[in-house]
């Protein structure tokens, strides 16, 4: 089923500038200018893609832009057009308060052209100044290499800014008027669990809809689904979800029957709770016309424990299933679904889906083991990437069944947009998982657990928002990798927990300082008991996604090289840059906030 959500998304806005001077400058640079624009498009459309796998769009002003009417005219194209982000692009001096892009809910970039023949790099310099004395913050591009007047082509180190900007800024304009659809409320006193509807509207620019768990049991009883993708549905995890070893003790193994009514179940909460966060058209057909719309959800949550999972099989099955890159209808974009409606875990997912259109690992970030406790437990030494220990990423729910790191590049494991997916990795991505009958005392109502362990070697970051109160969002990042240990020594490890559950074996690139002093600090600075996991290193990508909303980093292992935010962050303390990205972020406020 297609996503509704993914039909209209945003256009990237491209704004060439221009020396207004008629009578000889401005005509100079027409050409130049404007070739400029053409040029950054094609890399756009070239490199980047949206979550249903078309090319990203751009827009590009119909003159150059002199003065405030063309930059009008400008606004007006971009807000008929649907631009989310604007980048502006000039080899040449231009006039800066009188060009400059005034929408304050635009994330906004300016390359200035690094040429001597024209001053693209002074206008850059003076634009960005009058953006900051606006308080409307902008990313600055200025390339490391003087280019020739002519040259035509775009340096990589300037690319590589661009393409960093603009997959934050189409992040952010794509969350923007979404909505977390919470399906219950709070989850075992997890604090992430207390959904926060300001954070969400002042920060991401979304609503927060909620549900009561109830209407589950409604759809159910009602038949509010598709019938007939229900049958479709139950053929193939019949054909395709192969059953594990029965954990729980003779006394709590529940019966054959009472299994197959929790695999009905699980498939039907499945249908419901997709049709709860995005609509379906089949749904008026039958007469329920208003569940047919959904709530226009991008994410979601669902509490599940305890006040369901007491009397109703878990939601394992449909978090999985939902948040992978597959299922019945064949490969598809990942729905985000949080366990236990940890709605600031479920923000994470989702920065990390729009940044990679990738399927997310929703983890706990569950035991830091040591080299000394791993030998004596196991008799093991731990040598190679593993030599300092690492992290156990062990889900009390579900992960998406990409997690299991048998989708490939170039040979290696790997985590890949859902249109690069074939068929094999689909098999293999379903034959490495077992479903297991959910451990009674944990899940009196039942239900199926997932269950598979990640291949080793995928390059991952982990993040988390953390909510603290006088200081509001605040987002941690670690860049690793995950490890694979030889069998015997992950089985005793992994038996040690519920051996239900998705296993992801994962070392953070330490630096020997501050958080990242080891891997035990990593462990012991992370700000809660969640993290979302994405394939990829996206540490920067994260940074800059973060300034953008205007959300705080207090910890990453990101090389300060590729760190990358508005230019008028370097004003609020160039020589301590985590504590000037502090100081600015509350000095310009949430992007959405009503008060600045």
């Amino acid at each position: 089923m297609e996503n509704p959500l993914f039909k209209k998304l945003p256009k990237i806005g491209i704004r060439p500038a221009i020396d207004g001077r008629l009578g000889g400058v401005r005509e100079s640079l027409e050409s130049q200018t404007m070739n400029l624009a053409k040029s950054v498009a094609k890399l756009i459309a070239e490199e980047l893609r949206y979550p249903n796998g078309k090319s990203v769009a751009c827009v590009i002003a119909d003159t150059c832009i002199g003065g405030v009417a063309e930059a009008a005219a400008c606004a007006e194209k971009f807000a008929r057009e649907g631009v989310g982000i604007s980048l502006t692009v000039t080899p040449c001096w231009c006039y800066g308060s009188e060009t400059m892009d005034m929408d304050p809910m635009i994330p906004k970039a300016v390359w200035g052209f690094n040429g001597t023949e024209r001053p693209g790099a002074v206008y850059l310099a003076a634009v960005l100044a009058g953006h900051a004395q606006k308080g409307l913050p902008a990313f600055g591009i200025y390339g490391r290499d003087v280019q020739d007047g002519g040259d035509k082509t775009i340096p990589a180190d300037v690319q590589e800014k661009i393409l960093r900007f603009c997959r934050a800024g189409l992040a952010v304009a794509t969350m923007r008027g979404k909505s977390y659809l919470a399906m219950g409320g709070v989850s075992m006193g997890i604090a992430g669990s207390i959904v926060s509807p300001e954070f969400f509207e002042d920060y991401l620019g979304m609503r927060v809809e909620s549900v009561d768990m109830s209407e589950f049991t409604r759809r159910m009883d009602k038949e509010v689904y598709d019938k007939a993708e229900y049958q479709k549905a139950i053929q193939w995890v019949k054909a395709n979800c192969k059953e594990g070893k029965d954990y729980n003790s003779p006394k709590t193994t529940r019966s054959r029957e009472k299994l197959d009514r929790e695999w009905e179940m699980s498939v039907k909460m499945t249908l419901i709770a997709r049709d709860l966060m995005i609509g379906n058209p089949k749904l008026v057909k039958k007469g329920f016309g208003e569940e047919a719309l959904g709530h226009n959800a991008i994410a979601s949550g669902f509490q599940g424990q305890r006040q369901w999972t007491d009397h109703f099989p878990n939601g394992d099955f449909m978090e999985a299933i939902l948040n992978t890159s597959f299922d019945w209808n064949g490969v598809r974009t990942p729905y985000i679904v949080a366990t236990e409606n940890d709605a600031l875990n479920g923000a994470c997912m989702l920065f990390g889906y729009l940044l990679t259109n990738t399927a997310q690992i929703f983890a706990d970030v569950r035991t830091y083991w040591s080299p000394d406790a791993v030998k004596r437990v196991t008799g093991h030494k731990l040598t190679g990437a593993a030599a300092g220990g690492f992290l156990h990423l062990i889900n009390s729910g579900p992960a998406a069944l990409d997690g299991a790191g048998e989708q490939t590049i170039d040979g290696e494991p790997a985590m890949k947009p859902y249109w690069e997916i074939d068929e094999a990795e689909i098999k293999k991505c379903l034959a490495a998982t077992t479903w297991h009958p959910s451990i009674t005392e944990y899940f009196p109502g039942g239900g199926w657990s997932t269950r598979f362990r990640t291949r080793g070697g995928m390059p991952v970051t982990i993040c988390r928002l953390n909510l603290v109160k006088g200081l509001g969002p605040a987002l941690q990042i670690a860049e690793g990798e995950t490890i694979e240990l030889p069998d015997k020594v992950h089985t005793v490890l992994d038996e040690r927990t519920n051996p239900t559950w998705p296993t992801t074996w994962f070392v953070p690139r330490t630096t020997g300082s501050s958080a990242f002093h080891d891997v035990y600090t990593v462990m012991n600075n992370w700000g809660a008991n969640h993290c979302s996991l994405s394939y990829g290193h996206v540490g920067a990508e994260l940074i800059s996604l973060a300034s953008m909303l205007r959300i705080p980093v207090y910890m990453h292992n990101v090389s300060d090289e590729n760190v990358f935010r508005p230019h008028a962050w370097n004003a609020f303390g160039a020589a301590d840059r985590e504590g000037a990205d502090f100081r600015a972020c509350a000095n310009f406020g949430p992007l959405y906030g009503t008060t600045k």
